[in-house]
């Protein structure tokens, strides 16, 4: 269990990276596409203002390159050492866990780029 006051519990619950008490996002369910990208402006028990600038989750897109090449190395080591497929199954199991996926990894793209900006503050959460 990931513990409140850490940024892999923010990373992981989309907590607001301030007090971790709140999500940062409209709807919490990232497969909801259509409110995928959707976060509130603020947070509701801090105040925390989640687009600290114009444009500020650009960068997240970097993330989500290592974010996505991770997933596909997991699904390649999956698919081709551990049960055995030809490379072109192991080649259509990583495509079909970008597809599968790509909203999570969006998301956690997003939370690790904030998160890497913002630090817990304990007096916030209270």
């Amino acid at each position: 269990m990931i513990k409140k006051g850490t940024k892999l519990y923010s990373i992981f619950t989309g907590a607001c990276p301030k007090c971790h008490e709140e999500s940062m996002y409209v709807n919490k369910n990232p497969y909801i596409l259509k409110d995928v990208q959707k976060m509130h402006e603020n947070c509701k028990h801090c105040g925390f203002k989640f687009y600290i600038e114009p444009s500020f989750f650009y960068g997240s897109m970097y993330v989500s390159y290592g974010v996505g090449i991770a997933f596909a190395v997991a699904a390649f080591v999956i698919s081709f050492l551990f049960l055995g497929s030809n490379l072109m199954t192991a080649f259509i199991a990583i495509i079909g866990t970008l597809v599968v996926f790509s909203p999570i990894i969006m998301r956690i793209s997003r939370n690790i780029w904030i998160n890497m900006f913002v630090n817990y503050d304990e007096e916030k959460a209270k």
